[in-house]
């Protein structure tokens, strides 16, 4: 099944009292613009998860700029949504996905495989004609329980320990100036870890609508099917959807490295380096 619901598909489930719609706005710069915006309106009866608050966890020397929040706080605030293991969850942002597919993940990665990402999203969803409301829901509780998938994430240790193998593969998904190191405005460091490749993100979604499967494979048609590949970007956002794109396109063995650029430039013996990598230059 798909990772990716359309605007005509989620309507159909818009009164099924097993799906929960997860609204997922947030602006970057502006922490109050995404709650302020599903207070204007909202797709009928979704709820609202916060990228810092909810979906991240308290800054420290380490970890990045958004690590993930403590198991509990999220399993709770997952409950009090309505979710639990039986839940279809679908989740929206206007951001192109980028900020949406973070809950996807970590969704993934708490083992709850029944979600879906409004590809699109919000504008899509008004652009179609759709009810908008700015009721407030109230849904029964549930209980939801992690059952972590280890698998689908990466420590700053492994990303380390990986650079140069064979059978490995790094994608960088920030836009190419922050990755060859030219923009050097957003972190004490510019660059990139050594040996990561290129892949912009929002090359999945150029018009905020998510690329069909064989438009995805033919992104990353550099990256053999069999290799293990790791996702970073700058605090362990938007590698996300790059990391739902890859699994449109087929790949199995895709991990985040939730602590991305931001963590990696905090330990002071970590490698940088500037420029393209040969592999990048081939393509």
């Amino acid at each position: 099944m798909s990772n990716l619901i359309t605007a005509s598909e989620a309507f159909q489930q818009l009164k099924d009292p097993n799906t929960v719609i997860a609204d997922v706005r947030f602006v970057l710069g502006e922490p109050a613009a995404g709650y302020n915006a599903y207070l204007l309106g909202h797709i009928p009866g979704a709820v609202f998860f916060d990228l810092n608050t909810d979906l991240s966890g308290p800054k420290m020397i380490h970890g990045g700029g958004h690590p993930l929040p403590h198991p509990d706080l999220f399993a709770d605030k997952l409950g009090q949504a309505g979710i639990d293991e039986h839940t279809n969850v679908i989740v929206y942002d206007d951001q192109g996905g980028s900020i949406a597919s973070r809950l996807w993940w970590m969704l993934k990665y708490a083992g709850h495989e029944r979600v879906r990402l409004l590809s699109g999203g919000f504008s899509e969803w008004e652009a179609a004609g759709y009810p908008v409301d700015a009721e407030l829901p109230q849904r029964a509780a549930k209980r939801f329980v992690n059952r972590f998938n280890e698998s689908l994430l990466a420590a700053m240790s492994e990303v380390k320990n990986g650079i140069g193998q064979a059978g490995r593969v790094l994608i960088d998904s920030r836009v190419p100036e922050r990755y060859t190191g030219k923009d050097t405005s957003k972190y004490a460091k510019a660059g990139h870890i050594p040996g990561a490749i290129n892949h912009y993100w929002e090359e999945g979604s150029p018009s905020g609508v998510f690329l069909g499967a064989s438009h995805q494979r033919e992104r990353f048609r550099d990256i053999p099917a069999d290799q293990e590949i790791i996702v970073y970007c700058g605090a362990g956002v938007t590698a996300c959807p790059n990391i739902l794109a890859l699994t449109e396109a087929g790949f199995k063995n895709v991990k985040l490295y939730i602590g991305s650029w931001s963590d990696w430039i905090s330990y002071e013996g970590n490698p940088v380096a500037v420029g393209e990598e040969k592999e990048q230059q081939d393509l």
